[in-house]
């Protein structure tokens, strides 16, 4: 059985059904044409339910023919009728069975039905759909009341988005196009099936539209935005209409459109989205449309409020994926101003030869020499070029460089013979700039100049937001920028990335374990130095101040920069003289020549002079505490403080002291730098004292064998409780009414293996 209307008259009905408006009402005509039994047409109310959109499901399926004789009228009555039960499926151009037997042989074309209506029988209620198609009717038979319904709106959608995308596809007159659309957007937002599919058919039309017609006028193209926009406010735009949205922000940045369609769908995308590799053009949209809001005459203003809107106006941004879709965005526009400096070379020179122009040959890497290539096709001049390279530095700009690399065994072996054994050179080494060489200049072009600017300047609107600052930092850590960028000096000098990275370099590591941080960039001979090491000292100063495991970073700090830290020292900076100072006073330096080249260093100027004659004093008074004799126990009197603790301790030797009782004091965590001086303390009472976490993470780096330590009534919290897990001798701790989480205590019990007594009373581990 053929319902697709092979006949003539079938063809007629479809003419017939292309003429009539898409969303007209249903036919008023009745059903009664099967000869059937008296039925009525149930009305449709809206009455707010809502439906999922069927793809498929089990159905009956019942097919009668229009009658046309006595005995035809009989087989058709209602009580000899035969139902079939059948697995539908809704494609997108018919409905066809899973098994394509009886009624449901052939499938249902949308083209061929006329009409879908609700039925409800008079007797015996049956919960049933008509589709009328021609020579004869439909009947879909449901369990219930809700399922027919699902199946009515179902097949409804079907059949009229299959209409609009016939419809659309040809398009003649461009005023009928967009009342089209117009109206295909209000039958998406009207209908009461919710699906993903619903909002997003209609825009994959419209996109598909676009794509196949690039004549239209500016005009046109402001129509048929301001038309979809009401279904762009929940939906991501398709790749096609980004594509689309992308060239009317190129073209028109001042139209009013961008501001008012534009910034909902650009916030919910950075709201949202969870990752621009998979629909990179929603990234390539988001950035020209900031890119627009540069244009207009406010300029960063309009940036910046877009910027604080997206945030929100408390001091805690609501939405965690604004600030990774933001940076992914800043960093993949900041590349696009290089791209073209990036895509002149088949493989990455290292950043010292794209600073400086080339490397000599000598000074190329044993395993992947490099060999500058010119435009000029004849091989042989290359080489002559070539061979020139190698007598003196060749210096050109940044569009003439091809790097080719040479993997060629016998190549390698000579370069090897030359250089001997030594490894490969990490980026560490390849970011120290001889100060010899000159520098490469690259030149952007006004348009990269003006991206480059404005998305700069975004980063550092990013690091103004307290609550970004850390997780900005994290997203930073790894350098994301490329090569080309960071050997460009308006790039490393712009005053919004550095107002950037002075506000976020606080919050990061000075190295991360196998990986290349920024004290490598801008450490005094970096690739990106050019303050004489202002800013890596600033660094320095602040990630001093912040970080509480101060040894190990100055064990990191001796064995990874100690010699822009000598060299900054030796140019009067201050931070770097006290850091000097405290490597020789927390022995982080155990070579004797070494520590004479740092004294010499410190007493080079008159800052280090003064600084080092401070510490050989606080070592002669160290040296008298520690020195063997004194009490083995002591107690301080109550309301004593932390001078009173400090007069006692300069008054003698307590190189004996064991047992320290500061119970019922005023001592702050600043009596902790006194405390570390102790030798042989193993047991301290800390018993309702306002000792805090700085103090107990500067006892947890020294006093590795403290045995127990009583913390019971003082305001310390997870964060410097946490730093007890280096102190493995721990074999008593006391805990109570602190501000102890459970999880933290079962971290401590978990790394404190001699941990014996422990007391956490009136905490949150109780």
């Amino acid at each position: 059985m053929d319902f697709n209307g092979s006949s003539g008259g079938g063809s007629d009905h479809r003419q017939l059904e292309e003429s009539k408006p898409l969303l007209g009402e249903m036919s008023a005509t009745e059903g009664n044409k099967m000869g059937a039994a008296p039925c009525r047409r149930a009305l449709l109310h809206c009455n707010g339910m809502r439906y999922k959109l069927l793809q498929e499901g089990d159905i009956q399926v019942c097919v009668i023919r229009h009658p046309r004789t006595f005995l035809s009228k009989i087989l058709t009555s209602k009580f000899l009728r035969r139902w079939e039960p059948h697995h539908l499926t809704l494609a997108d151009n018919s409905v066809a069975s899973a098994t394509p037997t009886g009624y449901m042989e052939n499938s249902i074309s949308y083209s061929a039905i006329e009409d879908v209506q609700l039925l409800s029988w008079e007797n015996a209620p049956k919960y049933c759909l008509q589709l009328t198609i021609p020579g004869g009717t439909v009947l879909l038979q449901a369990a219930n009341s809700y399922l027919r319904d699902q199946w009515f709106h179902s097949l409804q959608w079907k059949k009229k988005i299959y209409k609009y995308k016939k419809v659309l596809s040809n398009p003649s007159r461009w005023e009928v196009v967009l009342k089209e659309i117009r109206t295909l957007v209000d039958m998406a937002l009207t209908s009461p099936l919710q699906d993903d599919s619903i909002h997003q058919a209609p825009l994959e039309i419209v996109s598909k539209l676009l794509s196949e017609n690039n004549n239209l006028t500016t005009q046109d193209h402001e129509s048929i935005i301001v038309a979809i926009a009401p279904l762009l406010e929940n939906n991501h735009p398709p790749p096609d209409l980004c594509e689309f949205f992308c060239k009317h922000c190129r073209e028109r940045p001042r139209s009013m459109v961008v501001i008012e369609v534009f910034t909902p769908v650009v916030q919910r995308i950075l709201k949202h989205n969870m990752d621009f590799g998979k629909c990179p053009r929603l990234r390539l949209f988001t950035q020209e449309y900031i890119l627009a809001l540069n244009e207009l005459n406010a300029g960063m203003e309009v940036v910046k409020k877009f910027i604080h809107s997206m945030h929100g106006p408390t001091g805690q941004c609501p939405h965690p994926r604004v600030l990774p879709n933001l940076v992914a965005v800043c960093l993949a526009a900041i590349y696009s101003c290089y791209e073209e400096f990036i895509n002149s070379r088949d493989n990455s020179p290292s950043l010292k030869e794209i600073r400086n122009g080339c490397q000599q040959q000598c000074d190329r890497k044993p395993n992947l020499p490099l060999r500058l290539l010119h435009t000029s096709p004849d091989l042989v001049s290359q080489e002559a070029t070539l061979t020139e390279s190698r007598l003196k530095p060749v210096i050109v700009t940044s569009n003439e460089i091809h790097v080719e690399v040479e993997r060629n065994n016998t190549a390698n072996q000579k370069m090897t013979a030359n250089v001997g054994n030594d490894s490969e050179p990490n980026l560490i080494d390849c970011l120290m700039v001889s100060p010899t060489c000159s520098t490469m200049s690259i030149e952007l072009s006004t348009q990269a100049d003006r991206i480059l600017g404005c998305y700069v300047e975004i980063l550092k609107m990013l690091s103004d937001y307290d609550d970004w600052r850390p997780a900005l930092a994290s997203l930073l850590q790894p350098i994301p920028f490329p090569k080309e960028a960071l050997a460009h000096e308006k790039f490393t000098n712009a005053q919004g990335f550095r107002a950037a990275f002075s506000q976020v370099h606080s919050c990061l590591l000075s190295v991360r374990a196998g990986k290349d941080g920024w004290f490598q960039l801008y450490s005094p001979g970096g690739v990106a130095c050019d303050d004489d090491g202002e800013l890596f000292a600033s660094m320095v100063h602040i990630l001093m101040g912040s970080c509480y495991k101060t040894k190990k970073f100055l064990l990191s700090l001796a064995e990874n920069k100690l010699g822009p830290c000598m060299l900054l020292a030796l140019r009067g900076n201050q931070t770097m003289v006290e850091i000097l100072c405290l490597m020789l006073e927390y022995n982080i330096i155990d070579n004797n020549d070494t520590q004479l080249q740092i004294i010499s260093t410190l007493e080079s100027t008159d800052v280090g002079k003064r600084m080092y004659e401070q510490l050989c004093d606080r070592q002669r008074e160290l040296k008298e505490l520690q020195r063997k004799g004194g009490p083995t126990r002591l107690t301080l009197p109550s309301k004593s403080t932390d001078a009173d603790l400090a007069r006692l301790l300069s008054s003698g030797s307590f190189g004996n002291l064991e047992n320290l009782s500061l119970a019922f004091t005023n001592v702050t965590s600043a009596c902790a730098e006194h405390l570390i001086k102790l030798p042989s303390l193993k047991q301290l009472n800390l018993w309702s004292t306002q000792f805090g976490d700085a103090g107990l993470r500067l006892l947890s780096e020294h006093l590795t064998m403290l045995q127990v330590l009583n913390l019971c009534e003082t305001p310390v919290t997870d964060a410097g409780l946490l730093a007890l897990s280096s102190m493995k001798s721990l074999c008593s701790l006391n805990m109570n009414s602190t501000k102890l989480s459970a999880d933290t205590y079962e971290d401590l019990k978990a790394k404190l293996p001699n941990l014996k007594e422990v007391d956490v009373r009136y905490t949150e581990a109780w």
